[in-house]
């Protein structure tokens, strides 16, 4: 009922909704995002991961942080763009993007709230074995980068970040997780008229479209 009467209260305004999907590598995160966005009108994926990439590749190797969270620009690249998109886009922009570490949260998700932009924050929880079953399917192997992350991940969204829309997702479908997101922030999905088939075949072109060669 709360998230009902604050979408209802959003539309009114016809500002920018954000839709943060965050949870560990292999949680299903991109999926629920572009499934999400097949099923919403007027939305736009945002994948933070591109300014690290862009920093892989137009800074010295040896200024290169391992993971690229840690640099500083990463976060404020970010920040800056999304509130720029959403203080131009009357719409919804889905981000689907692991963010675990408490302060890097508050510089982004914790900053563009205290600029009164609306946040939906989701954590998409599952269980050490299950996460490395979707990362298998991906062709993640057991050492990789990925994988090593599970456990901070876990520790992370138990402890350090905001848990306020949890959603295990350990015996759900992607289009279960998206029907969750969509009660929940009040949204109103298009009706699914794609067949079983066409389902997978569009998830298979989001896997091979989304596969990291490195982080």
């Amino acid at each position: 009922m709360f998230a009902a009467a604050k979408a209802v209260e959003w539309e009114s305004d016809d500002s920018c909704m954000i839709i943060w999907i965050n949870g560990a590598f292999g949680s299903g995160k991109t999926q629920a995002a572009f499934e999400l966005h097949r099923r919403l009108d007027n939305s736009f994926v945002y994948d933070p991961e591109h300014i690290g990439f862009f920093f892989r590749r137009n800074e010295p190797v040896e200024m290169l942080k391992k993971n690229f969270q840690d640099e500083p620009l990463w976060r404020i690249f970010n920040y800056e763009l999304i509130k720029h998109i959403a203080s131009e886009y009357h719409g919804y922009i889905i981000i689907p993007m692991t963010i675990y570490n408490k302060n890097y949260f508050e510089e982004i998700i914790g900053t563009l709230r205290d600029d009164h932009i609306k946040v939906d924050h989701y954590i998409l929880g599952a269980s050490r074995e299950t996460i490395l079953k979707r990362l298998s399917k991906r062709l993640d192997k057991k050492d990789s980068w990925a994988s090593k992350q599970i456990d901070n991940c876990i520790h992370g969204f138990n402890t350090l970040i905001d848990k306020s829309f949890y959603i295990d997702t350990n015996k759900l479908s992607i289009y279960d997780v998206v029907e969750e997101i969509a009660v929940t922030s009040g949204l109103t999905l298009k009706k699914d008229r794609d067949i079983n088939i066409i389902r997978k075949i569009k998830r298979i072109i989001v896997q091979i479209k989304h596969i990291r060669l490195f982080v």
